[in-house]
C-alpha cells in the first residue's frame, strides 16, 4: 500500500485499481463471475444515482438521496443521450419502461439487474448502498476482473480493508465448475501508474484467515 501510494504523481486524487486474472474459461456460460460488494471505507468519490420509480417509491428514492428520479421522462433523457449518472436502479414494475433503453444502458454497464440489487422494491437501501460506495465487478473476455477500490489519499489501512473485501467477494463468486487455481495473478496500481504485482500466495493466506 505504501509503495503504490508513493507512485501517485498526478495533480488529482488518483484511483487505486486492482486487477485479478482468474483461472476460468470466460467463454463458458457456467464460468460467469459477477457481483457487487460495498467497500467498508467507500470509494472517495461522489456517486450519481438515477432511479426508475413512480408514486410512493419515487418519493422514497428522493428521500434516500437519489439524484434523478423518473419514469418515461427519464427514459426519454437517456435516449436523447443525457446519461449523467453512475448507477441506475429500478423498481420491478418499471422494467417495461427500462427495457426501452436497454440497448443504451447495457453496453455502458448501467442496466438495472436484480442479481446486483439494482432491480428492487427496496429503493431506499439500494440508493444508500450505491451512494456509500460499492463496487460492481464482472470478469471480462480474457478472464480478468478489475475495479477501483479507493483513492490515493486514503490511508494504507483503509485501502487494505477495501482490497481484502473486494478479493473476498470475487473469491466467493467462484463458479463451481472452475477447476485448478482460481486467482492466478493480481496487481494494484494508481489510475495513471504502473501495476505492482501481488503475491498470490499471500492473497490465498489472507482469504483463509478471513474465512477462519
Amino acid at each position: 500500500m505504501k509503495e503504490v501510494k508513493s507512485r501517485s504523481k498526478a495533480k488529482f486524487d488518483e484511483t487505486i485499481e486492482i486487477s485479478l486474472n482468474l483461472g476460468i474459461d470466460p467463454l463458458d456460460t457456467n464460468n460467469v463471475v459477477r457481483g457487487v460488494v460495498p467497500m467498508p471505507n467507500g470509494l472517495g468519490k461522489k456517486v450519481t444515482v438515477a432511479v426508475f420509480a413512480k408514486g410512493p417509491k419515487a418519493e422514497e428514492a428522493k428521500k434516500a438521496g437519489a439524484d434523478i428520479v423518473g419514469e418515461a421522462d427519464l427514459a426519454d433523457q437517456i435516449l436523447a443521450g443525457k446519461i449523467n449518472f453512475d448507477v441506475c436502479i429500478a423498481t420491478p414494475d418499471m422494467m417495461g419502461v427500462v427495457g426501452k433503453v436497454a440497448k443504451v444502458l447495457g453496453p455502458k454497464g448501467l442496466m438495472p439487474n436484480p442479481k446486483l440489487g439494482t432491480v428492487t422494491m427496496d429503493v431506499a437501501n439500494a440508493v444508500k448502498a450505491s451512494k456509500s460506495g460499492q463496487v460492481e465487478f464482472r470478469a471480462e473476455k480474457a478472464g480478468i476482473v478489475h475495479a477501483g477500490v479507493g483513492k490515493a489519499s486514503f490511508d494504507e489501512k483503509a485501502l487494505l480493508q477495501n482490497i481484502k473485501t473486494f478479493i473476498a467477494a470475487v473469491n466467493k463468486a467462484k463458479p463451481p465448475s472452475s477447476k485448478g487455481a482460481y486467482i492466478k495473478r493480481a496487481a494494484i496500481s494508481t489510475s495513471q501508474g504502473v501495476g505492482l504485482k501481488l503475491d498470490v500466495a499471500d492473497i490465498t493466506a489472507i482469504l483463509k484467515a478471513e474465512a477462519a
